[in-house]
């Protein structure tokens, strides 16, 4: 009988072996604010997946499908197209917007294998940026119907949803470099969303970097502590 050289023994059962599908490891669902699209969170992407993350970043319809819907029908059918089911704990990573919709979502569809969240900016008790810039025709044109639901008003999204009850670390701004609503947002603020507003009752952690409200998603600071977060629960101090 014919020995087998052991070189080609150890491929051929190597190639037996299942590969490790997508599903064993831990997902990253990533969800941008209004009017951007998953480009934004590109960055933020590509340091989860270098540390192992399967990461789904999404485009979702900000402009031109209400936000409960968003929340609703169109979040719930995504992560289905992408299995995130299977994934052995799914995460949430979410700018802005994204904040409120995983907030509606987690209330109403929440996933059994719920993970840990991180908010970067969210306009947790609404934005008084949004209570001004919806009396201007043009800005209302480019950030689309979902404007006026981002304020501080009694019909607000955020005027509905409570306190959280699951696992979020939320990451506020201090710095800005638009002046152009610095008369509307009292105190520490990202140009967009005080400190006080991204806050969040029953939330686990909070850390406060300086950097403005878009440009906090591409810096390595950032980066760091949304890692952090996701793996121990905590931000670094």
């Amino acid at each position: 009988m014919r020995k087998f050289c052991p070189l080609l023994l150890t491929v051929l059962l190597a190639s037996s072996l299942p590969a490790q599908e997508p599903s064993e490891r831990d997902c990253v669902v990533l969800l941008h604010g209004v009017a951007m699209s998953n480009w934004i969170m590109r960055p933020i992407a590509q340091v989860l997946e270098r540390e192992g993350y399967r990461v789904v970043n999404l485009s979702h319809p900000s402009r031109s499908m209400p936000i409960e819907q968003i929340a609703g029908e169109w979040l719930p059918a995504e992560l289905r197209a992408h299995g995130v089911e299977r994934a052995p704990r799914v995460h949430f990573v979410v700018h802005s917007m994204g904040g409120l919709i995983t907030r509606l979502f987690l209330r109403d569809h929440r996933p059994r294998n719920l993970g840990r969240v991180v908010m970067l900016g969210p306009p947790n008790h609404g934005s008084a940026a949004a209570d001004r810039a919806k009396t201007n025709a043009l800005i209302r044109w480019i950030m689309g119907q979902n404007l006026a639901r981002l304020g501080t008003g009694d019909d607000s999204v955020a005027a509905r949803l409570g306190p959280a009850d699951f696992e979020v670390g939320i990451i506020a701004g201090s710095s800005h470099l638009n002046p152009l609503f610095d008369d509307d947002l009292q105190g520490e603020h990202d140009g967009v969303v005080t400190t006080e507003s991204a806050k969040l009752e029953g939330m686990r952690d909070f850390i406060v970097l300086p950097h403005s409200h878009t440009v906090m998603l591409w810096r390595g600071a950032v980066h760091a502590q949304i890692v952090a977060f996701l793996r121990d629960g905590k931000f670094q101090r």
